[in-house]
């Protein structure tokens, strides 16, 4: 009984399946790619007391960079977080305490002044993290709707080339992929250094932008 029970319950899977495959379809794909100017801009600072050899506590560095920063128009209650803080014996006679921070910056000639804003108050270990889009989801939905009109297209073009129509869509395969630049960060905090230093004016700066990409497969009733 209860062969039989699962034998009939399997049939009319097996009917839908055999009834998909015996209409005629046309099977397509579509793709469409977004490239965006990354809006998230993460930097990683430390401060350490080292760097002024012990002549400037790490609390005072942070009032200046703190000050530097309000100055730029940036939020610091809301960008700037501390991620790490340490206290170490040196030369088994003074304490050497350093403090890192992560500051979130929103576009490439804000993260120039930023740069020149450390600088000045004596701090040079800073480098880029990361950078990432702030409504990436969005882009990536919309991404995804121009691959499947992509693939409409596609299919009515065959189609009428055939002398038919693509009807409904039967089957809907989609793949999606976003390139974040990491190899040019660096390259990108090493050339706003030297700008910041030679020049007194904030150097023109842009990020490589975040490739969106989406690619789908659909089969479509050919009628």
């Amino acid at each position: 009984m209860i062969a039989a029970a699962a034998l009939l319950l399997s049939a009319p899977l097996f009917a839908q399946e055999k009834n998909f495959i015996d209409q005629p379809y046309l099977e397509v794909n579509g793709r469409a790619e977004m490239e965006v100017a990354p809006d998230e801009i993460y930097v990683r600072i430390t401060i350490n007391e080292q760097d002024s050899k012990g002549k400037v506590t790490v609390l005072q560095q942070e009032k200046d960079m703190v000050r530097r920063l309000k100055d730029l128009g940036i939020d610091v209650e809301k960008k700037l977080v501390v991620q790490d803080m340490s206290s170490d014996l040196f030369k088994r006679k003074d304490v050497s305490t350093s403090k890192t921070y992560q500051l979130e910056v929103n576009s490439a000639t804000q993260l120039a002044h930023v740069f020149q804003a450390l600088q000045a108050v004596g701090i040079s270990d800073a480098s880029i993290e990361r950078t990432d889009v702030s409504n990436m989801d969005e882009l990536r939905q919309q991404v995804r709707a121009a691959a499947a009109k992509a693939a409409q297209q596609n299919a009515q073009v065959l189609a009428s080339a055939l002398g038919q129509k693509a009807g409904k869509a039967l089957f809907v395969q989609d793949y999606s992929y976003s390139a974040r630049p990491y190899a040019n960060i660096m390259m990108a905090k090493s050339a706003v250094m030297d700008m910041a230093t030679e020049a007194t004016a904030a150097p023109t700066l842009e990020f490589e932008k975040i490739k969106i990409e989406h690619s789908v497969m659909v089969r479509f009733v050919l009628e």
